[in-house]
């Protein structure tokens, strides 16, 4: 029988204490969503310190279990991964959808996706994202910023997409509203329908705003994700770079040519 909280149970070390309280998340005795005991309850219930009760949370969060926030508290993180595959941008291209391709894809796998809007701005155009968009350096770009999330609040991916302005402003990308049936259909509403899409895929460790917004422990390794979209005369139209959990997506190249 698991032990409850009034009963001592003494241990020696933060590594007996992770690994009781992972046992318990993996039996799904913590699930996914629940809060953990709190220190001063942890350090009752197995006579540990407080540092000993610090150090265990802190290598659970690192394997991606647990995440802690000051209202919350320390919670039991989902690891459900998303499918994410490429034919989710041929599914949107028509304009006057109502979903985009994070909600196309999220729907088919019964999540509730949502793509949040952070924020919209006009920048200047780096060396790198310029040369990507057959610009000049300092040319000006409509900036956009979002969050894919699973409702109500799992926040699975950031995204950073650059467009050249004027091509923004023809498909209602400078604004703040929301893009109703994704970028694509606006881009293909507009007349610059999207033809091919190269992506960079690769790994890291997230950044602390990155490990926060994400509800992930520092060391829990994030996918890189860059692509570039371009016009079938071969006119880029978006770059747009993006950051995930790596155990909460799945890139699926699916159905492409030998």
């Amino acid at each position: 029988m698991a032990p409850t909280y009034t009963e001592v149970k003494p241990m020696t070390s933060s590594g007996d204490l992770s690994a009781e309280l992972r046992q318990r998340i993996y039996a799904g005795e913590l699930a996914v969503g629940a809060k953990l005991p709190t220190n001063a309850e942890l350090m009752a219930t197995h006579g540990v310190s407080k540092a000993t009760v610090t150090k265990a949370i802190a290598a659970l969060a690192d394997e991606g279990l647990v995440y802690s926030s000051k209202r919350a508290g320390t919670v039991v993180r989902t690891r459900v991964a998303v499918q994410i595959p490429l034919s989710r941008y041929g599914a949107v291209l028509a304009p006057g959808g109502a979903l985009g391709p994070w909600e196309t894809a999220t729907a088919a796998q019964g999540l509730d996706g949502d793509m949040q809007l952070v924020s919209v701005e006009r920048v200047q155009a780096d060396a790198d994202t310029a040369a990507l968009l057959n610009l000049s350096n300092g040319d000006e770009l409509v900036y956009r910023v979002r969050r894919a999330l699973i409702r109500p609040a799992d926040i699975v991916q950031l995204q950073h997409a650059w467009y050249p302005a004027a091509l923004a402003e023809s498909a209602g990308l400078d604004s703040t509203g929301k893009v109703v049936g994704g970028v694509y259909g606006a881009l293909t509403a507009a007349g610059r329908r999207p033809a091919k899409a190269t992506e960079t895929v690769g790994v890291r460790m997230p950044t602390e705003s990155e490990a926060a917004q994400l509800r992930i422990g520092g060391r829990v390794a994030v996918l890189t994700l860059t692509r570039l979209t371009l016009d079938a005369s071969e006119q880029p139209l978006e770059v747009l770079r993006a950051v995930a959990p790596a155990d909460r997506i799945q890139l699926s190249y699916d159905n492409l040519p030998l």
